[in-house]
């Protein structure tokens, strides 16, 4: 079984930054890591590669720094990386993302199933996974917290709604996004981490991968980031100061009768 699980370099929480002329994010110079969540789509795919045989491959978009990531994910136990890294893709939404990654997959090979996180930290549309199902005529299971079966030819998940749990049977090859409850993430080995360093990871630029390039980077984004406001906290509430037995009274009534305005008594 040839397992596919795109990933994704996020900046830190603490570290987002955002260019207020072009609505992107700013990476230069920011610490980076693997997005959280597709820390779960890795263990999960590398335990079905343990359970079923097969090999898993991860890939991601970025710059050449994005390698590290790749490094990470072989470490913890996928078999391959693939970097796609060119200037081009530079500014890309998740719709612009998600076709570079396909072609991206498409020249991986033979795909019987792709593995993403929910969402990304940075971004948390959730809009890559299922839009490479689409560009990839796939089946799609999203928020997926547990894999039941798995056969030559289907496979059958469990998926995690707002009412509760839906058990769904999809035919292979599929894409599933997973959420947390999946597993646990492993954390990389000693001897993950001795493979990691030799393994070599190819780059794929825009002369390896069959794509228009209208379709790349900000000119191929459909959507735009067109403003960027950092949200201010506002409280119009009544300062109401407490420095003798009369103002503490005029307090208690004011508090009881704002409760009382709002209902809450």
């Amino acid at each position: 079984m040839n397992i596919v699980v795109p990933i994704k370099q996020v900046p830190e929480t603490s570290n987002v930054k955002m260019d207020p002329e072009t609505g992107t994010m700013i990476r230069d110079g920011v610490e980076s890591i693997i997005n959280p969540l597709d820390l779960y789509a890795i263990e999960i795919a590398i335990q079905l590669k343990e359970k079923f045989g097969g090999k898993v491959t991860a890939v991601t978009m970025g710059p050449p720094a994005a390698n590290k990531a790749l490094k990470e994910a072989i470490a913890m136990g996928c078999d391959e990386g693939v970097l796609v890294s060119d200037r081009k893709f530079a500014g890309a939404d998740t719709w612009s993302t998600a076709y570079v990654l396909v072609k991206a997959i498409e020249r991986i090979g033979e795909v019987d199933l792709v593995v993403a996180g929910e969402r990304a930290t940075d971004g948390d549309t959730g809009q890559v996974g299922p839009n490479i199902a689409a560009a990839m005529n796939l089946p799609l299971a999203t928020y997926v917290s547990k894999v039941e079966s798995l056969t030559e030819n289907s496979m059958t998940v469990e998926r995690l709604t707002e009412e509760g749990y839906e058990k769904l049977q999809l035919p292979l090859p599929a894409l599933l996004t997973v959420v947390k409850e999946i597993s646990y993430p492993r954390l990389p080995t000693l001897r993950g981490k001795q493979r990691a360093k030799i393994t070599d990871i190819p780059t794929y630029t825009v002369a390896d991968l069959d794509v228009e390039e209208n379709n790349l980077g900000l000119k191929g984004s459909p959507t735009r980031v067109v403003k960027i406001e950092t949200p201010k906290v506002t409280r119009g509430g009544k300062i109401l100061k407490v420095v003798d037995d009369q103002s503490l009274n005029e307090a208690v009534d004011n508090l009881i009768a704002f409760m009382k305005m709002k209902e809450i008594i």
